[in-house]
């Protein structure tokens, strides 16, 4: 064991900066922070799109469109994939958890059954909404279009 090997013991060296504990630490004075300014005071915190005092990005592009804040938003599903499903599956009632389980919607989505394709069999099926082709092809081969 010479000079070259010597370390300090474990945990007796301190990895944190303590800054603000006077000039003979070297990190005292202005604490790392530089001079004068917001930053440099504490409890500063700059605003989400603060450019600086410059006009920010969102305010200076144009409002466009409309938004309906009442808006419903439901995924499709036409009796194509309502047919698919009945035969892949045996079913005679068609449920939301089954749209859910066979990957088609996610669980906290809207359902509303369209009237794209042809149903075969009859199946009851259940939805949060329907289009009038959809249900009429549902009950003319004696199913139930059953609304939630």
């Amino acid at each position: 064991m010479d000079l070259s090997n010597l370390k300090p013991a474990e945990g007796s060296v301190k990895t944190r900066k303590r800054v603000g504990r006077g000039a003979g630490s070297g990190l005292g004075g202005t604490s790392t922070r530089g001079h004068k300014g917001a930053k440099s005071r504490s409890g500063y915190k700059k605003k989400v799109g603060f450019e600086g005092g410059q006009m920010p990005l969102q305010r200076r592009l144009p409002k466009f469109g409309f938004q309906n804040i009442n808006r419903v938003e439901y995924k499709a599903i036409n009796l194509s994939t309502i047919q698919a499903l009945t035969e892949a599956k045996g079913l005679e009632k068609v449920m939301v958890a089954d749209l859910v389980e066979a990957g088609y919607i996610s669980g906290n989505q809207l359902v509303k059954i369209l009237g794209n394709g042809s149903l075969t069999v009859k199946v009851d099926v259940e939805a949060n909404a329907f289009s009038k082709s959809a249900e009429a092809a549902i009950v003319a081969l004696g199913g139930q279009a059953i609304k939630l």
